[in-house]
């Protein structure tokens, strides 16, 4: 995309100030279809707020109307998110202390101009990762006992291979072709994890898919490249409901001492508990023989490399059992607890000796001001065998 030449202003226009005279002002500030007066907008730089429909609809529109070039500003809830898209004219989309700056310039003077260069390539941007405006969020409101999400990975602006069979923007006024393309999604992130997931099970043939989640998830980190705690994209801290166990570390993924394994019975029992019939639970082990328990199994206990109770009342003992899949060694439990929880490991110490022992332990968490857990409080455990595994798990406390 070639950027407008420099040595040349442009007029600034706000769409609600281009819009046609039977155009709302509501349709008109996000670009819509239809309501753009070309007269108005031809030659000019169009400004639009990038809200409701897609980044590139906005700039085909503004293309259509004979727009010089479109600047999409953001709103106060997506801060400092930005997404590159592949705009059919030159554009600029700009986080939202930007978009004061420039809302603030246009109706500051009677003919305000600008030009829209080239983008260029940051390294060492600061602080990364920071989690999406549009990353989906916690708590799992089916199932609140299973912390969601389970890990983030890079998902904002990756240039990724792409179909050369339709044009980066979808549009069919777009006729350009590239094998490249800036994407952002699940669909960027979900590629990482699968890579990630696919060379731990090469490098660990016999471990089950839940040890390599494990593994994933008790690696990952909370931390940017700041040393701080991982922003959203406001720069407020963000929650294990934004990142789950955090930012995905692949080199640690091949070592990670310990891992919460699960087999197929496990996932069933799961399946009983949540009240799946007969006939619902064959499908899911029709080569398998399995029939429900008799006895009740709570949720919360199901080996997961994290720890939520929705719930609390009083006090709760969440069970969980690690393998060893490192070296022989002694972990020490180390506990950051939630607001107003208290919570106790039983035993504090793990001891290993061979490859594959698995050992269980119980986790006794009590609520102690229930003014402080009436919404979600977080902490972690984390197994440390004072060399170089630490097994994290975020806990997550909801009292009642």
């Amino acid at each position: 995309m070639k950027g407008l030449p420099s040595d040349k202003l442009f007029p600034f226009i706000s769409a609600e100030d281009a819009k046609l005279a039977n155009a709302s002002v509501e349709n008109a500030l996000i670009c819509k279809k239809g309501t753009l007066d070309p007269k108005k907008v031809k030659g000019k730089i169009l400004v639009c707020l990038d809200v409701n429909t897609r980044s590139v609809d906005k700039g085909l529109q503004a293309a259509l109307a004979g727009a010089a070039g479109i600047v999409l500003v953001n709103l106060p809830e997506y801060g400092n998110d930005r997404m590159t898209d592949p705009h059919v004219l030159p554009a600029s989309d700009i986080n939202f202390n930007d978009s004061v700056s420039l809302f603030s310039y246009i109706t500051s003077i009677k003919h305000p101009v600008g030009y829209i260069t080239r983008p260029t390539t940051e390294f060492g941007t600061k602080p990364a990762p920071f989690m999406a405006a549009f990353s989906s969020k916690g708590p799992n409101i089916i199932t609140p006992e299973i912390l969601k999400p389970d890990i983030t990975a890079p998902g904002e602006n990756i240039i990724a291979a792409y179909t050369e069979a339709q044009s980066p923007t979808h549009l069919n006024y777009d006729k350009r072709r590239s094998p490249f393309n800036s994407v952002s999604g699940t669909s960027m992130s979900c590629p990482h994890i699968s890579g990630i997931a696919s060379l731990l099970k090469i490098l660990h043939p016999d471990w089950s898919p839940a040890a390599i989640q494990s593994a994933i998830m008790t690696t990952a980190s909370t931390h940017d490249n700041n040393k701080q705690q991982i922003l959203n994209a406001s720069f407020a801290e963000a929650t294990p409901f934004s990142y789950g166990a955090g930012h995905v570390q692949p080199n640690l993924a091949m070592d990670p001492g310990l891992v919460y394994d699960l087999t197929a019975n496990d996932y069933l029992n799961f399946l009983c508990t949540l009240g799946y019939n007969k006939k619902e639970i064959f499908w899911f082990s029709k080569n398998y023989t399995y029939t429900c328990p008799n006895h009740t199994i709570s949720l919360v206990d199901f080996n997961y490399p994290s720890i939520s109770v929705p719930k609390l009342s009083g006090s709760i003992t969440v069970t969980r059992k690690v393998k060893n899949v490192g070296s022989p060694g002694t972990y020490q439990a180390l506990l950051k607890s939630p607001k107003g929880v208290s919570v106790t490991i039983a035993p504090k110490s793990l001891k290993f000796i061979n490859v594959g022992e698995e050992k269980s332990f119980k986790v006794i968490i009590k609520a102690q001001n229930a003014s402080v857990t009436k919404d979600y409080a977080f902490g972690e455990l984390i197994w440390s065998d004072d060399k170089h595994h630490q097994v994290r798990s975020p806990i997550v406390v909801k009292a009642v």
